[in-house]
């Protein structure tokens, strides 16, 4: 396992060159993928997707490829790189993917010879579900205005003693700051502009999937839920909530899409030998996102080179601790690493 003085020395050493590199968008323009010409292409918050017509599998499947970037999005908004952070991600999710998908299914593809660290996935085009399903099992402080956190705070300030959250409703005076909820929740939100969290109801009736598909999507979540948090109880860790999304594929079943159970997905906490929260100034130690998004203190605020480094050395320590597996990353320059992992997925494919 890399110490910390080992991983700061990494990112020192190698941070700036790992960010290098062009979108795929350019790589495509500038004739480094042939094979991807004329393919759309899709900019996200931190992955970008190609697909296309002509893009498809030897058995006549839809390949979609997410190519994950370094780019970090805090409160909808893009605060900059953060080195190797696409590396860390993508080595997180595939270790998780392999606990729940048996339980969840998977719109991947395995690729022979294709890394778990690799920064480009190929999965099939799947008819996405509008629903970010969000598991809860804590009501972690946050400072998103989806959170649960928020909306309690709104409701003590108003003096209300109940108030309804995604359908659940709750006593407002039972719940507390990074406090255990009276039961796992699902607060599922739309996919919207701007992301709302609502319940079942709505989402049925604004067509982002039937009763039916997201009742699967549901206790196939909770299942998986209880997977993952038996495999971090034995790193003495909890899962506190999750993210994750879904698509219906070729064959009709719905099976899920993107990242599973990373830090950016998800909040993880450390707990102490007796089982209780391990805490540090009064806050829960935690591998998640929600240390960049502490950060932010001004609203198009990005990120300095000290910052983006110190997230690094976090994402990267939260890593290890997550899969008990040592970071070996691939210094190669980033254009070459994605251009030879298309190569590869694409020779294997098509």
């Amino acid at each position: 396992m890399l110490d910390e003085r080992e991983i700061r020395e990494l990112v020192a050493s190698h941070g700036a060159a790992v960010n290098e590199g062009r979108p795929v968008r350019q790589l495509i323009d500038d004739g480094e993928l042939p094979r991807l010409k004329g393919c759309t292409v899709l900019e996200g918050k931190v992955s970008d997707s190609v697909f296309g017509d002509a893009l498809k599998s030897s058995s006549g499947k839809p390949i979609r490829l997410m190519f994950r970037n370094n780019r970090i999005s805090t409160h909808d908004v893009n605060r900059g790189a953060i080195p190797f952070k696409d590396q860390v991600l993508a080595f997180n999710h595939d270790h998780m993917l392999r606990l729940v998908k048996r339980v969840l299914g998977s719109s991947q593809f395995d690729v022979e010879g294709l890394s778990p660290a690799s920064t480009v996935i190929p999965a099939e085009n799947l008819d996405l579900l509008m629903v970010e399903n969000v598991l809860r099992l804590y009501m972690a402080e946050s400072s998103t205005s989806t959170s649960l956190y928020q909306h309690w705070l709104a409701a003590k300030t108003e003096g209300k003693a109940t108030m309804s959250y995604a359908g659940h409703q709750l006593d407002v005076n039972a719940l507390e700051p990074n406090g255990m909820l009276p039961y796992l929740m699902d607060t599922p939100s739309t996919k919207e502009k701007v992301d709302r969290t609502t319940d079942m109801d709505y989402l049925v009736e604004s067509g982002a999937c039937t009763a039916q598909q997201y009742v699967q999507i549901r206790n196939s979540s909770l299942m998986a839920f209880g997977v993952v948090s038996q495999y971090l109880a034995q790193k003495g860790m909890v899962l506190v909530d999750t993210k994750t999304e879904h698509g219906v594929n070729a064959d009709g079943q719905i099976v899920a899409a993107d990242e599973l159970y990373t830090m950016d997905s998800s909040r993880f906490w450390r707990l102490n030998e007796d089982g209780s929260l391990m805490t540090r100034d009064g806050k829960p130690v935690s591998f998640s996102k929600e240390f960049a998004r502490g950060m932010v203190k001004e609203q198009g605020q990005q990120f300095t080179d000290d910052q983006a480094g110190e997230i690094a050395v976090r994402y990267i320590q939260g890593l290890q601790h997550l899969t008990g597996e040592t970071f070996e990353p691939d210094l190669r320059p980033r254009d070459q690493r994605i251009v030879e992992s298309t190569n590869l997925i694409l020779d294997a494919l098509l």
